[in-house]
């Protein structure tokens, strides 16, 4: 509750006080051109506003977890390789625990070209409501049977094609690299044991549509919720429960208000980071491939730290004594998501069955 709170008090001094992205550039001159009839400052001011020159640069980043998560971590070890690799010219200013605000709500700042978030870190699914068809196939239910399942998509060249859905979109940003926060379950006010007890519950969502399919399938009532008022709608009963990864689940405090959890795994908390093609058509070829190795390497942290956190807190959930509940036969909760499946990738089955293949 104190994170809670704490988050909701920054969010409005922080939102006004970010200007977006700050291109700190050196003084220009220029050339006298009268005779020529031509204004070279003008040349030199365009420049200016269109690449930052190698001068510093300021990346506001947004994050809707807490920095102890595993995104929060990741989005650190990002600020500081990039920072490293730049000398110190490219400053990554991460904004967390929601400060910011809603995932969907600091997508439409960048896609709406606010200028007041450069940089995101966002779930894979947050890009289905805004066309992105290969996107959603990464939040589909039951499909990642594991994490190096998973690991296997991000180095084949399939998520390569996948990350440039929003380029080939024009939605105005572009995808830097994959990551992962553990697998997605299920988190209750009151006991769930198997899926029949999820029946008539009020299931927290974002506005996704297979999300809300996923809970319909498993006999739930899909009821939307901005992320960052999903403390309080647990804590006044206007939901039953919801889901996250278990990291999420403990950094932000809701053991407090739901402390039963069941491991069903349903989805693998696939995510991305994403950047508006204004702020990274104004760096340098220099600092976009900084930006693009600092992700390479966030790979390969997020790949190491993923499991060791997830199991950390599990060991700590349990100390703590939640209700945390094992799933050892999947194939009810596969059953009763298959519809969602089939449904949402009836059009793209070949695309989809070369993820699924990859575990073979």
């Amino acid at each position: 509750m104190k994170k809670r709170f704490l988050a909701m008090a920054l969010a409005t001094l922080t939102v006004s006080a970010l200007a977006g992205c700050s291109m700190k550039s050196p003084e220009m001159t220029s050339t006298t051109a009268a005779a020529a009839g031509e204004s070279t400052d003008a040349k030199a001011d365009s420049k200016a506003d269109n690449k930052s020159d190698g001068a510093e640069v300021t990346l506001v980043y947004a994050e809707v977890n807490p920095l102890d998560t595993i995104v929060g971590q990741s989005g650190t070890a990002f600020k500081e390789k990039v920072e490293e690799l730049s000398g110190g010219k490219i400053h990554i200013d991460i904004q967390a625990s929601g400060v910011l605000g809603s995932e969907n709500d600091v997508l439409d700042g960048m896609l709406g070209g606010t200028g007041t978030v450069d940089m995101s870190r966002i779930s894979a699914f947050a890009l289905t409501s805004y066309g992105a068809k290969k996107a959603s196939l990464l939040s589909m239910p039951y499909t990642f049977n594991s994490r190096e399942h998973f690991w296997k998509f991000v180095d084949s060249d399939l998520s390569k094609e996948f990350l440039q859905e929003t380029s080939d979109l024009n939605l105005g940003i572009k995808s830097l690299y994959y990551g992962e926060e553990g697998f997605r379950n299920f988190f209750t006010k009151s006991p769930v044991t198997k899926v029949e007890d999820l029946k008539g519950m009020k299931l927290r969502v974002s506005n996704d549509p297979i999300m809300n399919g996923m809970v319909e399938g498993l006999g739930a009532s899909p009821t939307v919720v901005a992320f960052n008022e999903l403390y309080s709608a647990l804590q006044t009963g206007v939901v039953d429960g919801a889901e996250q990864p278990i990291t999420n689940y403990k950094s932000n405090a809701f053991p407090e208000v739901a402390p039963n959890i069941i491991l069903d795994g349903h989805t693998l908390g696939a995510f991305q980071v994403v950047i508006t093609d204004k702020a990274w058509d104004k760096l340098t070829k220099e600092q976009q491939d900084i930006l693009v190795e600092a992700g390479k390497y966030v790979g390969e942290v997020n790949r190491n730290i993923a499991q060791k956190a997830e199991d950390k807190v599990l060991e700590d959930l349990k100390a703590n004594k939640v209700n945390v509940v094992e799933v050892d036969d999947k194939t009810p909760w596969r059953e009763a998501t298959k519809g969602v499946v089939e449904k949402y990738t009836a059009d793209q089955k070949e695309l989809y069955q070369k993820i699924l293949d990859l575990d073979k």
